[in-house]
């Protein structure tokens, strides 16, 4: 979709991108979601995907912010491009932290991983 398509100051790849992330980390479906705060399992998959950046009502973010165990005004915050912040709880959950710190130091090993791929495909090129 091009930023001429998407209303002014509007994000809905973030919003996008954030359901996405928090529905792998909570293991809940589109439909789990789409039952719990009642709105259609279509309005949750484009919501999900990006499929359709039309306006929503700040309610239909508001229930899926919840139901995916954010303050009510999480997935608005994140379409208006500000960093929004968790649950305080959330925040101090040693395991929330623990899995953070794992989340970093796969995603070091991924990049290390790489590199040394991109070596040894360049020694290999090597006459």
């Amino acid at each position: 979709m091009s930023l001429a398509e998407q209303p002014s100051g509007d994000d809905w790849d973030a919003v996008a991108e954030a359901i996405q992330t928090r529905l792998a980390e909570t293991r809940m479906t589109q439909l789990d979601v789409a039952s719990r705060a009642r709105l259609s399992l279509t309005t949750v998959r484009e919501l999900q995907h990006n499929l359709n950046s039309r306006r929503r009502r700040p309610q239909t973010l508001a229930a899926v912010s919840q139901v995916l165990g954010w303050p009510p005004d999480y997935l608005q915050q994140v379409l208006n491009g500000d960093q929004p912040q968790s649950h305080e709880d959330e925040v101090k959950d040693p395991v929330l932290q623990a899995l953070d710190g794992l989340a970093r130091q796969i995603q070091e090993l991924r990049e290390r991983v790489e590199q040394i791929e991109h070596q040894l495909a360049a020694e290999d090129a090597k006459p």
